[in-house]
């Protein structure tokens, strides 16, 4: 036997005498474990995690399509450190919740979020909602009101509605979604290298200089996700109309959106929803691409930091 096998064997025996003996005063810990994940009205596991000291101010965050809570870490690891309770949950179908075949819309998402906020009893807490978050926290606030919110910020966000219609004549064209589905089903593991490696983080811009580990974090975040949810998730995103549900919003309102957005352009999404939320203040990031959580993190975690303390 060499050194390594023994090393194991030496550790998987300690791990059973450990086991043998131990106390019922272990169990607090397995629970704590099982409380990372919620289930949903429709019994659908919801993965969620909470950072941060438990009686520091709540910040939530909603994360984008096709991607997880693991693209709020660099928000969250900030944050926590400032003393700030943050919360994320994977939206059902993506990452580590469950794959329910139905209930991938924007309704259904907004009641999530509330099943979270709910369930952890988050009270004053700021919303955050990148992209197809943003149109989740939209129409939360649309469902259920701001009995919990204190702050709303919208970062590249949907809202209020992305797809070209004669109400929306600046939108992006329908045939632009209708490519983004058959690329999903022709070969969904290459669409997101391309979108990752191309409109999302600019790197397709002259002079960009292309991140592999960005572009790698994208695709396994995609990769997690249920191919279901997130080709149901397209049109959630695209088609779903905010309008009515921001002119409920009552809290005071951040809008973050860089102006070289690709994916969500700003001329129809941020400004427009800058202009329907009663004092809500814009900020734009001047060559800033979709995926400025990444790419402007430090500036972004700097903001949200500043809006939230006042």
């Amino acid at each position: 036997m060499n050194r390594l096998a023994q090393l194991f064997a030496v550790s998987t025996l300690a791990a059973a005498a450990m086991a043998s003996h131990a106390q019922p005063a272990a169990q607090p810990v397995a629970r704590a474990v099982a409380a990372t994940t919620i289930a949903a009205k429709d019994g659908t596991p919801l993965y969620y995690k909470d950072w941060g000291p438990k009686d520091g101010p709540v910040v939530v965050f909603s994360h984008g399509w096709p991607l997880n809570a693991d693209s709020w870490e660099s928000q969250m690891l900030f944050l926590a450190d400032q003393g700030y309770r943050v919360v994320a949950h994977d939206r059902r179908g993506h990452g580590r919740s469950g794959q329910s075949w139905s209930g991938n819309t924007m309704d259904q998402y907004a009641d999530d979020l509330a099943a979270v906020l709910d369930a952890l009893n988050l009270k004053n807490a700021t919303l955050v909602g990148f992209s197809t978050g943003g149109g989740e926290v939209a129409r939360y606030v649309g469902r259920h009101g701001t009995r919990r919110v204190a702050k709303v910020v919208l970062v590249g966000a949907v809202t209020p509605i992305m797809v070209k219609t004669p109400a929306n004549a600046q939108g992006v064209p329908m045939e632009v979604f209708d490519g983004l589905r058959k690329a999903s089903l022709d070969n969904r593991a290459q669409l997101y290298k391309d979108i990752a490696g191309g409109p999302f983080f600019g790197f397709n811009r002259p002079g960009a200089k292309p991140s592999a580990g960005q572009i790698d974090s994208f695709w396994r975040q995609g990769m997690l996700a249920d191919h279901k949810a997130t080709y149901d998730s397209i049109k959630a995103f695209s088609e779903s109309d905010f309008v009515e549900d921001l002119k409920k919003l009552d809290k005071p309102t951040l809008v973050i959106h860089g102006d070289d957005d690709q994916i969500v352009p700003i001329e129809t999404t941020g400004r427009a929803t800058a202009k329907l939320v009663r004092n809500a203040r814009l900020i734009e990031y001047a060559g800033g691409p979709h995926g400025i959580t990444d790419t402007h993190k430090d500036r972004l975690n700097k903001d949200l930091l500043e809006f939230i303390k006042r």
